[in-house]
């Protein structure tokens, strides 16, 4: 086995890092292995006054945010002990997890077909474009969906006609 030190330069916002390791390759040339954990060195803070924008400000209020929790939890109690079929959420529950899976499995077996991803992807960006020309890029059409959303959400909460 032979032992290769590697540089490698990479640029995250801005900011330099460059990583150095050592490598062995064993014979197959598909395995790679770490001698000892990535370092960085030359790091340039310089350009921090860049990323002023990205600074986030912590709340010094706490209580609120445990609150909140409480509240949902409270919530959350309240309508499991109102349900009268109880077995019909984990039915429900157990439905969607295995209809999750065979999607999966859907998607795995079309991914695997050759071109036929890539129909897909064209059909996908195909069908965006419609969607974007009829439904975002005029303001009655705007109003249209925005109205239609307001119908299908009044529909599922049951308030509705």
């Amino acid at each position: 086995m032979a032992a290769t030190a590697c540089t490698a330069t990479a640029v995250l916002g801005g900011v330099r890092l460059s990583p150095v390791f050592s490598v062995s390759r064993s014979p197959s040339p598909s395995f790679v292995a770490l001698r000892r954990p990535i370092a960085f060195s030359g790091v340039n803070l310089s350009d921090a006054g860049r990323f002023s924008s990205l600074k986030i400000r912590a709340s010094s209020d706490e209580s609120s945010s445990s609150i909140q929790g409480d509240e949902l939890l409270g919530d959350l109690k309240q309508k499991w002990d109102s349900l009268e079929n109880k077995s019909a959420v984990f039915i429900y529950g157990g439905g969607a997890i295995v209809a999750i899976w065979l999607s999966s499995i859907v998607v795995g077996a079309i991914n695997s077909v050759p071109l036929l991803p890539k129909i897909m992807e064209l059909v996908g960006l195909g069908y965006t474009g419609w969607f974007v020309y009829r439904y975002l890029l005029f303001k009655s059409s705007r109003k249209e969906l925005a109205d239609d959303i307001e119908d299908l959400k009044k529909k599922i909460a049951g308030t509705g006609e």
